[in-house]
């Protein structure tokens, strides 16, 4: 990578919002000069809120965009938008000399090199000689998954699209939860229930499950504002039982398809948990919850306890990694 500033644009294009931002890099550094967050669900067209960002902003010669959805050859169709983002278009419409486009997991996994220690909270250290592959996995409006291939002298980042792989449940109640989302959608994925989304269909099961209404107070919360954020809010202040045992639920799911992605990828070096939900519910993560499920893989166990595994706390990786790949020419 060039040792001298790069002036680049880099953007993190999600389900609920799209963050968009001027930056300068320099090696493994990350300076960003000007930021805006946009509520994606109002805007018909990319395009229009890129040109709302740039208007009155020196354009930059390169750009690089993190986005939620397959990268099919120099397109995306995001998945829980109805965007489709051509990099040719947006090249041509706005005079880059470089467009990228990236899986929004591939662009945190490119972020990491940018982090420093206080933006990881270590939830298991592993073994002090780590190294090797390591994975990443965000829960957020959906649920993103990337691995990072150690070709033994860097990491090389790779997308998946691991989230939509078919959720196992491993005790009763999930098997309960697995039937009553098939009835609602055929095909379950893990993200139908390690997300945003997992969060509101799990409290909606275990209401039904448990045969209690949910109490007035939640119901206005959640149909006024983001209804994923009350239930957790209500969980973890031990407002409602029920909310609870959903939160308790959630962790557990994540911590098991955290260790189903830790042994696909072999991420000996280590696995980071990404995404939006993570920082909101750090007592959670940090109790033998998420680590008991994501360690219960059997005769495996001992290999899953020599990963170290972090969760990342700053919320601009996701912006870090589409800059850095931008400015490595």
């Amino acid at each position: 990578m060039q040792n001298e500033n790069i002036r680049v644009l880099s953007g993190d294009i999600g389900g609920t919002k799209t963050r968009l931002a001027i930056a300068t890099v320099r090696g493994n550094e990350v300076h960003i000069e000007h930021e805006v967050s946009y509520p994606s669900r109002q805007y018909q067209h990319f395009d229009t809120l890129l040109a709302e960002f740039l208007s009155g902003v020196g354009v930059p010669q390169v750009a690089a965009f993190g986005i939620a959805g397959p990268v099919q050859g120099r397109v995306v169709q995001t998945t829980n938008l109805p965007w489709q983002i051509d990099a040719d278009a947006l090249q041509q419409r706005f005079g880059f000399s470089r467009c990228l486009l990236l899986n929004d997991l591939e662009a945190t996994a490119c972020g990491l090199p940018a982090l420093g220690p206080d933006d990881l909270l270590t939830l298991q250290a592993g073994a002090p000689d780590a190294c090797g592959n390591q994975a990443v996995i965000a829960a957020g409006t959906g649920l993103g998954e990337a691995g990072l291939f150690w070709d033994g002298e860097q990491h090389q980042p790779f997308a998946t699209e691991g989230g939509h792989a078919s959720f196992a449940p491993s005790n009763t109640l999930e098997f309960a939860l697995l039937r009553h989302l098939q009835q609602l959608f055929g095909h379950v994925s893990w993200e139908r229930v390690v997300s945003g989304m997992g969060v509101v269909s799990i409290h909606e099961f275990l209401c039904q499950y448990r045969q209690t209404a949910a109490p007035d107070w939640l119901v206005a919360e959640m149909s006024t504002g983001d209804a994923a954020a009350a239930i957790s809010n209500a969980g973890l202040s031990g407002g409602d039982v029920i909310c609870a045992q959903t939160m308790e639920c959630f962790v557990k799911l994540y911590g098991a398809e955290a260790g189903n992605l830790a042994l696909k990828t072999m991420s000996r070096g280590g696995l980071f948990i990404g995404g939006g939900i993570a920082p909101k519910i750090l007592p959670m993560l940090q109790s033998e919850l998420f680590l008991d499920a994501f360690l219960a893989k059997g005769r495996m166990r001992p290999l899953l306890e020599a990963m170290p595994v972090r969760v990342i706390l700053n919320d601009r990786a996701a912006l870090y990694g589409p800059a850095l790949r931008a400015a490595q020419g």
